[in-house]
């Protein structure tokens, strides 16, 4: 996992912790968000992907008054998930290009159907990713 966080920060232009934390999280949001099956198959085929969302899943909820209510509201989707990685630090190219990143990772891992399911499983990814 190390090595992809490493590719993951140097793209995005971050640096590699908060690059651990951002994809812990945009992980742990497809494992809440995506069709089980598909996700399932994408954290699994991923190195270290399923301790990463484990150990970053949660962090950055309920942040700010945003986050607090979207969290009210049934956790805001991926417009929640923004708001997670925002406190966190990162700007809206940064999350573009994290999202990118992402997906490529996994399409590297687990294959383009699968990572495909993924993105048409949740509400509004396909124009991010």
């Amino acid at each position: 996992m190390s090595e992809i966080v490493t590719r993951i920060a140097d793209n995005v232009g971050i640096s590699p912790d908060k690059a651990e934390t951002a994809l812990g999280m945009m992980l742990g949001f497809l494992q809440r968000e995506a069709a089980d099956g598909p996700v399932a198959k994408m954290i699994e085929a991923i190195p270290g992907a399923a301790e990463l969302v484990a150990k970053h899943n949660g962090e950055g909820t309920g942040k700010g008054l945003l986050g607090g209510l979207m969290s009210a509201i049934g956790g805001g989707g991926i417009m929640g998930l923004g708001q997670q990685l925002m406190s966190q630090g990162l700007g809206m190219g940064e999350i573009s290009t994290l999202a990118k990143e992402t997906m490529a990772v996994a399409r590297e891992y687990a294959g383009a159907d699968v990572v495909d399911e993924v993105v048409a499983s949740v509400p509004g990814l396909s124009q991010f990713v």
